[in-house]
């Protein structure tokens, strides 16, 4: 992989924030060190995409736009890296080698974020859970008995006075001059909006990253329905933190609708009532209704910036996480279009070819990944947001361990889903197709490794369908077959473990599945080792920007 063509969302020209962070400023700080041979290989491990679209059914002003909602993305690379490290331009300044200063790039920090987060820079330790959301000595205990009202909030740092004393600053507060950039870059951008509903979604935004009150921009953006043009950006996942799961990460993705393509996804939310109702488990554990406002769109993505750039890239978004305006208006699936196919084409067809026999390769087919992905953010529509057994929501009762959860339930019942419209003739092709796609989409999750939380969930679901028999192991050829009828069974009840340990807040139930089915045995990690050794790539980094569009 040449320097060259690593273009990683114009992270080089991050800028240092003054406040430093006791996470990296001590046992973390790193020394002078240079690239070795393990760091060219695990850049090899990512495939190099160039972000381009077809803007030509654009108007002149919605083009203007992209440039302006690019800068405003690109100072989420800023935001992240403080909240996923602390200092940049102290890391960056002690490596003296190209090829480790771009796998930093790419990791947004010291730690391999597809080997467990594993350090990679001599001298660094392992990667505090906390992150750089709360101080670096606070215990859980500490946390739990302090009596601030919004220290679970989403949008606030803990951080400590001149006393030691635990506070809270509020994002707004930290990021003061970058939110205003972004803010004024938003309301640029809406002045040239041509559709009503964008306008309106930019402006709220604008005025959400002044105040980190996000909910009434939540609600316009569910509203727009016409838009060409869209830009997700902000505080939204909250995986980075790993001590309780409560604190948002900034990030952004610059997009362009493929309006054919929405056009034909469209129907599919009507049913999320019906599916709801038909989901294997007991009343009380579906008894909330889904909205039915979401919608279902398919886009160009034309640029990543901040969380979402890091490590493994998304190719499908399920927002808002707000559990209120889901109740109220449910969420919009984003499928992103261009880098799904991109993916499918560089690492699932070469998985395929090595790890799923023979006569199911077929079988492996980009309609079905898409569909599996499209449905994967739909499901997470479906089971219920609140806990049973007053425990709050699902994400509050289970903390950290909530996104894991929530990802593998998203992707058993997206499954659930397909069998099911694919009865009812909504869905077109072999069910077969779907099955063994969904085989070879865990295989290439599950290198994402146990740091992700969709890799988490992928090595429960491979250890689950393995113990109940969903697929056979040949051991002369190293290659699974789907035996799909206890494929099927394995999805019904993976998916009913999954909605009971959501609905009853069980914490320390989902611990225990975690613990026990989280696992890559030594049989998975040799497979996983074959593709590595093919050279087939984990992930992919990204050429993207105004020039890769033609824009100035």
């Amino acid at each position: 992989m040449k320097p060259k063509h690593i273009l990683l969302a114009s992270a080089l020209t991050a800028a240092t924030f003054g406040c430093t962070s006791k996470t990296t400023e001590g046992e973390n700080a790193a020394t002078a060190v240079e690239a070795n041979d393990s760091i060219k290989q695990k850049l090899d491990m990512y495939t190099t995409v160039r972000l381009t679209s077809d803007l030509s059914s654009l108007s002149e002003n919605e083009r203007k736009m992209i440039p302006l909602l690019i800068e405003a993305g690109d100072i989420m690379n800023e935001l992240f890296w403080y909240e996923a490290y602390g200092s940049r331009d102290s890391l960056m300044n002690a490596l003296n080698d190209e090829a480790m200063k771009r796998f930093v790039q790419i990791n947004y920090g010291p730690w391999d974020r597809l080997n467990n987060n594993e350090p990679f820079v001599p001298g660094v330790g392992a990667k505090p859970d906390a992150a750089n959301f709360y101080p670096a000595n606070m215990t859980k205990e500490e946390f739990e008995q302090a009596d601030l009202k919004d220290k679970t909030s989403q949008y606030t740092f803990l951080r400590r006075d001149s006393n030691g004393k635990l506070i809270t600053v509020p994002y707004h507060v930290q990021f003061k001059d970058q939110v205003k950039r972004v803010s004024d870059l938003l309301k640029q951008a809406a002045a040239l909006a041509d559709d009503a509903g964008l306008k309106k979604y930019l402006n709220l935004r604008a005025e959400a990253m002044l105040t980190d009150n996000y909910q009434p921009s939540d609600l316009a953006w569910m509203d727009m329905k016409t838009n060409k043009l869209d830009v997700v950006i902000g505080p939204i996942e909250t995986y980075e933190d790993k001590l309780f799961g409560y604190k948002a990460a900034h990030e952004a993705y610059v997009l362009v609708k493929d309006m054919e393509w929405s056009e034909r996804l469209a129907k599919y939310a009507a049913f999320l009532p019906e599916l709801q109702r038909g989901l294997p488990v007991p009343a009380k554990y579906k008894a909330e209704t889904p909205g039915t406002d979401s919608d279902l769109n398919a886009y160009d993505v034309v640029y990543y910036a901040g969380d979402s750039n890091a490590g493994s890239k998304t190719i499908a978004i399920n927002l808002p996480n707000d559990e209120e305006v889901q109740l109220k208006k449910g969420t919009r699936r984003l499928q992103l279009k261009n880098a799904m196919r991109a993916k499918f084409d560089k690492i699932m067809v070469p998985i395929a070819d090595e790890l799923i026999a023979d006569d199911q390769q077929k079988h492996v087919t980009f309609d079905a990944f898409f569909a599996n992905t499209m449905f994967h953010e739909v499901a997470h529509g479906l089971g219920i947001k609140n806990t049973i057994n007053s425990k709050g929501t699902v994400r509050e009762a289970l903390k950290e361990h909530a996104s894991a959860l929530e990802e593998g339930k998203a992707d058993i019942l997206g499954l659930y889903m397909i069998t099911q419209l694919h009865e009812k003739g909504e869905v077109e092709g072999n069910l077969e197709d779907y099955y063994t796609t969904f085989l070879a989409g865990i295989f290439r999750s599950v290198r994402f490794g146990a740091a992700s939380a969709h890799g988490k969930a992928n090595m429960v679901r491979f250890n689950f369908f393995k113990e109940n028999g969903a697929f056979e192991r040949d051991e002369q050829t190293g290659k699974y077959k789907v035996n799909y009828t206890k494929m099927r069974e394995a999805m019904n009840k993976l998916s009913e473990t999954i909605l009971t340990l959501q609905g009853n807040g069980d914490y320390a139930g989902v611990g225990n599945l975690l613990d026990k089915q989280g696992l890559v045995d030594a049989k998975l990690q040799a497979d996983l080792d074959r593709l590595s050794k093919a050279s087939i790539p984990v992930d992919v980094v990204f050429e993207q920007g105004t020039e890769v569009l033609g824009l100035k």
